[in-house]
């Protein structure tokens, strides 16, 4: 079975041209599921029926996967079993009659361009103010997850030519730029704040993001700093790590960003998740439409 899987990803790869976080997704899918069907009742992807991979989906939905998720593992397995066809390995499609799922969308939660300029604001001078603004300028500027951040390195920050390097949650390293005031505001608590938070620790500690006693933050710290901003600035929403990097993503469509580079940006494995915010970009263009045009 491992060789099928194999010749699936080789074709994924030459073919089909697929970009590798997508292939990797995919092989994984397959996986996953010939794992699924084997410790169930002994079979392969070739021998499973309909009724084995409804039974799959099933059982990641009582694990509680996303919609998306769901999606797109099934995908994974469509894409396989039409594979397999085209190569002779399979006569009958099971996949063929299983339906999509239907996926539950939440609505996306994000601040204005006004509200966050309000955020970024209220740090002050003193030496975790230079931290905080660094991180809230580094959150906004980039779309980092909250784990992303906290595990940064000061060897991932180049500020010379003004970009991140985040090494991601599936191993894949993508390079992310800074806008103007993230780079000055980095360059302002490396060489002024962190020193002074590293307390003599140089040799010992990595991290980029210090606490008052030189170690790394917390991701528990993080969220409470930003909870504590967004009192200041009278900013009534609840404000998350998350709602700043979906502010990152809505700003970047509604200001022309197309929607594979935001994908890269975010370091989105799948360009469904990405694709979420585009209807944020279309419900405000329908408010501009209502409200500016005489016969809306």
């Amino acid at each position: 079975m491992e060789k099928s899987i194999q010749s699936f990803k080789n074709y994924l790869e030459g073919e089909k041209k697929m970009a590798t976080n997508s292939v990797l997704a995919y092989v994984r899918d397959i996986r996953e599921f010939t794992a699924f069907v084997a410790d169930k009742n002994g079979l392969t992807p070739i021998t499973a029926s309909e009724a084995d991979i409804a039974a799959w989906l099933l059982t990641l939905k009582q694990e509680d996967k996303t919609g998306a998720t769901v999606n797109r593992k099934l995908a994974s397995l469509r894409a396989y079993y039409k594979f397999l066809l085209a190569t002779g390995k399979l006569k009958v499609n099971p996949s063929v009659n299983i339906k999509t799922p239907k996926i539950a969308r939440k609505e996306v939660e994000y601040l204005t361009i006004e509200e966050v300029e309000t955020l970024l604001a209220q740090p002050d001078d003193g030496l975790l103010g230079m931290r905080d603004r660094a991180i809230l300028e580094l959150l906004y500027a980039t779309g980092l997850r909250v784990s992303e951040v906290i595990e940064a390195n000061l060897e991932d920050i180049n500020l010379r030519m003004g970009f991140v390097t985040c090494n991601g949650e599936h191993g894949k390293a993508r390079i992310i730029p800074l806008g103007r005031p993230a780079r000055a505001a980095m360059e302002e608590y490396i060489y002024e704040g962190r020193e002074k938070l590293l307390r003599g620790k140089e040799d010992e500690e990595k991290a980029l993001f210090l606490n008052y006693y030189g170690g790394r933050i917390t991701r528990q710290a993080l969220w409470k700093l930003i909870g504590t901003y967004a009192e200041k600035a009278g900013i009534e929403k609840k404000i998350t790590p998350q709602i700043l990097r979906n502010s990152f993503a809505v700003h970047m469509i509604q200001n022309g960003a197309d929607i594979k580079s935001l994908q890269e940006l975010m370091g989105h494995e799948d360009i469904t998740a990405t694709q979420i915010f585009l209807s944020v970009s279309k419900h405000r263009i329908k408010e501009v439409y209502d409200a500016a045009h005489p016969r809306a």
